[in-house]
């Protein structure tokens, strides 16, 4: 058995070698001090936490400056086997090992982060150990609540530690706590039973054995955060009493999901398709063996609708695109469709009859779809499937939607040649990720034509107010509407932009058109043309760990404008000129200098918003009357597809941040 002595230059080793890791990359060498961290904290509260288990891992500096050059970062000693200090620490590793610390150290926690007032030596000596826990008087600090994430998510935690007493469970983005709770059927407002308790310490602790030994250990997030992604896909229910070897098998087929949100969550837009194998190699190429579809083999595909056909604009747009796939490819693409909600089990049940029946596609065509989608996808790993939704990344779930701004874009300067008070209605429908950018392209469109244009916006999904009333109140006679026709209604002409008499007559001039039967066929083409995977997630460079969208637009073919032949002869020629500069890539809405309600987005100089600034937009024109709503304005309905697809952070009363 190793002696003492041996045991601290093991130590020591360890602590050197962590040092000089940290001097290469740039980073203070020793343990980090919290009064040097935040300053004076005599204007913080503090809090008396008690005396419990904490674990080790999160224990990361001195609450002093004291004895932190003594320490490398990682705990370990770096002073001489010669020092009193290293006498010290001998004698403590020599009392564990005959008799076990059990004397509570002194911490004050920050931020959901351990500094030690007491008791150094012994969590050097118990994480080199590499003890789990230890026994601590906790005294807590609390940060000034602000928009910073971290401090968010912090005060997220607070709420769940009142509930749960765990510290174990850290995430890294805000409202992962909330999706916990909801996993387990819980809230974060009353506190859970001993028994839930026991069984997420249990089924916490198995999943972080089997993540670690799986390769966790080299990857950016939390543990937490991974455990959020297992549960999401799996359930939490599978975790309960299920072994940490079990858990490292079901880890298996899902490492891509957790390796795209250790990168960030990048998705890897394709913006226009791909359709022929990228780099392939003739010889090599003729020895894969390729699927051959024909009418004896058709390429089968499942749509699955949330919602019904004949009531859901959107759901009629993706049924007549279904309708165009099927007479695109006569006889060689065969398709199915099936209407029913995600909570039914009928969802599941059509997906695992279509794969069994050798199903070669599935495609989901809401958001709020993607959960079920991406555990479906597990379970059947040969089958291809897509999720039509702009901000969500996964791997396993490829993602569709097309660049309805560019639409929009051209509708703005329509509009804008025909407003004669300068005033111009706009109606949207949710708050979501890549919805705002739809907004402020029209805006900047209709700016660019007239300087004087104002865009007033109202909402069709709010629990208080109604569209119409607030275009009748606000007595707005040119109106960008909702984008669809209603399929039962085709006399209902309260679409697209459209103008209004004072008899209150309605005349349509042009709407925006979803080609989604050009999208599918554009999509299935890359399938018999053995071209998906020339994007992929698990490729290299620009793609790899990155979630795949097709981010298609006007050039493709999938997004368009109809121009009804009401509008003037001279205005619908410059739409066209419009038009062609899109599709040529010459001219974009957010290229050169952009102004939000608060002020300067970016000057003229600066480069054109990127994809992700694009999707992720959560300002306003400085034209546009109006705000983006807050999640509790929302429907019920509306805010299960807000949270499905992502809400732009806005500041506070539901006005846009910058």
């Amino acid at each position: 058995m190793p002696t003492t002595n041996e045991d601290y230059l093991k130590a020591r080793k360890l602590g050197n070698k962590e040092y000089q890791k940290a001097l290469s990359e740039g980073h203070y060498p020793y343990l980090p001090a919290l009064d040097y961290m935040v300053g004076s904290r005599t204007t913080m509260i503090e809090e008396s936490v008690g005396t419990r288990e904490i674990p080790l891992y999160l224990v990361v500096g001195t609450e002093t400056k004291g004895r932190q050059d003594a320490f490398a970062r990682n705990f370990m000693p770096l002073l001489g086997p010669e020092t009193e200090f290293a006498a010290k620490w001998m004698s403590l590793m020599n009392y564990q090992t005959e008799h076990g610390i059990d004397d509570a150290i002194k911490v004050t926690e920050f931020m959901g982060k351990f500094y030690v007032g007491e008791g150094n030596k012994r969590v050097s000596v118990l994480k080199f150990l590499e003890q789990p826990t230890i026994l601590a008087t906790v005294t807590r600090v609390l940060p000034p609540k602000s928009d910073d994430p971290e401090v968010i998510i912090y005060y997220e935690f607070l709420k769940f530690f009142k509930c749960t007493s765990i510290y174990d469970i850290t995430f890294s983005e805000p409202g992962c706590y909330d999706k916990l709770a909801e996993a387990m059927g819980k809230d974060l407002e009353e506190p859970w039973d001993e028994d839930t308790l026991m069984d997420l310490k249990s089924a916490f602790y198995n999943f972080t054995l089997a993540y670690l030994a799986g390769g966790g250990k080299t990857l950016s997030i939390t543990v937490g955060d991974a455990f959020l992604i297992y549960i999401g896909i799996y359930k939490y229910e599978s975790l309960i009493n299920t072994p940490p070897d079990e858990i490292k098998k079901n880890l298996t087929p899902i490492w891509q999901e957790i390796r795209i949100k250790a990168n960030g969550d990048q998705i890897a837009f394709s913006e226009e398709p791909q359709l022929q194998k990228k780099n392939a190699i003739p010889i090599i190429d003729t020895l894969i063996k390729k699927p051959s579809y024909s009418e004896k083999n058709p390429l089968k595909v499942l749509f699955l609708y949330e919602g019904d056909s004949n009531k859901s604009r959107w759901v009629n747009g993706h049924e007549e695109g279904r309708k165009y796939l099927e007479a695109a490819f006569p006889g060689i693409v065969k398709t199915l469709t099936c209407e029913c909600s995600v909570e039914e089990e009928e969802f599941d049940e059509a997906i695992d009859a279509a794969a069994d029946d050798g199903a070669d596609l599935i495609i989901t065509t809401s958001p709020v779809q993607m959960e079920p989608a991406l555990s479906a996808a597990v379970r059947h790993p040969n089958v291809k499937f897509l999720n039509c939704s702009v901000h969500l990344s996964h791997g396993l779930v490829r993602t569709y939607y097309g660049r309805m701004y560019e639409a929009k874009f051209v509708l703005g300067v329509i509009a804008a040649t025909l407003a004669k008070d300068h005033r111009i209605g706009y109606v949207s429908t949710y708050p979501i990720c890549g919805n705002i950018a739809n907004i402020n392209a029209f805006a900047i469109g209709a700016q660019m034509i007239d300087p004087e244009a104002k865009i007033y916006l109202t909402w069709s999904c709010l629990k208080e107010g109604y569209w119409r009333e607030y275009i009748k109140e606000n007595d707005l006679r040119l109106v960008s509407g909702p984008d669809l026709i209603k399929p039962q209604n085709k006399s209902d002409n309260e679409y697209g932009l459209y103008s209004v008499d004072d008899n209150g007559e309605i005349t349509n001039l042009a709407f925006p058109v979803w080609n989604w039967g050009k999208y599918y066929e554009l999509i299935v083409q890359t399938i018999l043309n053995n071209a998906w995977d020339a994007e992929s997630a698990t490729g290299e460079g620009d793609v790899k760990d990155k979630a795949v969208n097709y981010w298609w637009g006007m050039t493709s073919g999938v997004i368009d404008v109809f121009r009804c032949d009401t509008i003037p002869y001279a205005t619908n020629k410059m739409a066209s000129a419009i038009r062609k500069t899109i599709t040529a890539d010459i001219c974009n809405p957010f290229d050169g200098e952009l102004r939000s309600q608060e002020g300067i987005i970016k000057n003229a100089t600066s480069p054109r918003l990127s994809n992700e600034e694009i999707i992720n937009m959560n300002w306003l024109n400085d034209n546009v009357i109006g705000s983006i709503p807050t999640f509790e304005e929302l429907t019920e309905n509306a805010q299960k597809t807000v949270k499905a697809n992502g809400m732009p952070i806005v500041g506070r009363g539901g006005s846009a941040a910058t």
